[in-house]
């Protein structure tokens, strides 16, 4: 194991409630170091956190690691648990939450309808911060 799984692997079993099911394997690909972290379902909040807040502190960690070794690290958070939400985090400069959500969701026209509205207030709130004189 390498001083960089050894890391996460440290910190998220200071973390969690079931420290024997934390595993972390490594793989290196065309963008550096991914780091694929498993859990055990019931822990996937602890270590993700309110708002993602946990993960970008491990995130932030990693980043300092790979300063130290000149490598770039990935961090991606696997759940295994069907009946939750699947999360995919990494470490790269645009984070991403991606969801499979199994409970029931809105009808397509309703998505739309919501992701426009917000877009929609989006777009207001931006233009009325170009209009002011900073």
């Amino acid at each position: 194991m390498t001083i960089d799984q050894q890391f996460v692997e440290y910190i998220v079993k200071s973390l969690v409630s079931n420290p024997d099911d934390v595993v972390v394997e490594r793989i290196i690909d065309e963008k550096g170091v991914l780091l694929t972290l498993t859990v055990h379902p019931d822990d996937l909040g602890r270590v993700i956190g309110k708002r993602g807040i946990t993960a970008q502190s491990l995130r932030t960690l990693l980043r300092a690691l790979g300063t130290k070794n000149d490598a770039r690290y990935n961090l991606k958070i696997v759940n295994n648990d069907n009946e939750r939400e699947n999360y995919t985090i990494s470490s790269d400069e645009t984070d991403e939450v991606s969801g499979n959500d199994t409970s029931a969701k809105n009808s397509p026209d309703e998505d739309v309808d919501n992701e426009s509205s917000y877009a929609k207030k989006s777009r207001k709130e931006l233009a009325e911060l170009d209009d002011l004189d900073i």
